[in-house]
């Protein structure tokens, strides 16, 4: 099937549209790629740009930068803030939500998921049986 069946004219319209932005071209090209992969469509995203909160300054807080992203067919929400940028906040947020299609669907987890969960691992405690062995061998080694 030919892209811009799939994507539709809206998708060009935002890719043209940061033409002096940080995100370029190339990624806005790859995104593309990985939205036709997971099969999602431009025309089933409803897209809103709603006020910023937190950090940032008072501009922030007067702008619509943070972008809310809902993709009609699975229901899934984003919102995005990570950057003063409207237009970098809608390339996030695309990213967030292939992101999130992708572990839903296929079980595969982004970088930033699995350095997550390896935190997590770390900070667990161990059980009362793993603190044990861990002692038998400490004393096992040591004599």
């Amino acid at each position: 099937m030919h892209e811009t069946n799939l994507l539709g004219q809206e998708f060009r319209k935002v890719r043209n549209s940061c033409r002096n932005d940080v995100i370029t071209l190339k990624k806005w090209d790859q995104l593309r790629d990985k939205m036709l992969r997971l099969k999602i469509i431009e025309d089933d995203l409803q897209e809103k740009f709603i006020l910023g909160s937190g950090r940032g300054g008072q501009k922030l807080q007067k702008t619509s930068s943070c972008v809310y992203l809902k993709h009609l067919p699975t229901g899934i929400q984003i919102k995005c803030q990570r950057s003063r940028s409207q237009q970098n906040n809608r390339y996030f947020a695309r990213i967030g939500l292939c992101e999130k299609i992708a572990f839903l669907f296929y079980q595969e987890k982004s970088k930033t998921q699995q350095r997550i969960e390896k935190i997590k691992r770390q900070k667990r405690k161990r059980s009362k049986g793993a603190k044990e062995k861990m002692l038998v061998r400490k004393h096992q080694t040591a004599a």
